[in-house]
């Protein structure tokens, strides 16, 4: 069973939260594949963590870089996991069959688009129904993240 959680972007922008939460994903010494919609889109989110904070630096590599067992975080559009990570990014609405394969499980999604909850929903009762253990954190007032029923 895989922890599932769900992030309800309201305040922030995906290229916001998402560096965050892999640096939390660093500190706890895993690794990190994030699955996003377009090749354009991986490398967008790649070139955009190079940059996203002037004072940090964020390992990460694409299939444009190669040697994904050396990258502890792996962008990619493809359903892989290369770099042995046990942490799984879904972004831009992306899904995977093999979220069992990975310890925990990051599914966010634009909390303004009604099309990306109600797809999101739909993701939800999925997990729920293969029998992963599933939360929902939404974006508070000011940014933060607060777990809701």
């Amino acid at each position: 069973m895989t922890d599932v959680a769900f992030y309800h972007l309201q305040r922030s922008p995906l290229e916001d939260a998402l560096p965050k939460l892999l640096e939390k994903t660093l500190v706890a010494g895993k690794r990190a594949v994030v699955l996003a919609g377009s090749t354009e889109r991986v490398e967008a989110l790649a070139a955009h963590l190079w940059i996203y904070r002037p004072d940090s630096w964020l390992p990460h590599g694409t299939a444009v870089d190669g040697s994904p067992e050396d990258q502890p975080v792996w962008l990619t559009e493809r359903d892989e996991n290369p770099n042995g990570a046990a942490f799984l990014f879904l972004t831009d609405g992306a899904d995977s069959p093999s979220v069992a394969a990975f310890e925990r499980c990051f599914d966010l999604f634009d909390g303004n688009d009604p099309a990306a909850v109600a797809a999101a929903r739909g993701r939800w009762q999925a997990r729920k129904a293969e029998g992963h253990a599933v939360t929902y954190w939404q974006q508070g007032e000011r940014g933060g993240w607060e777990r809701k029923a």
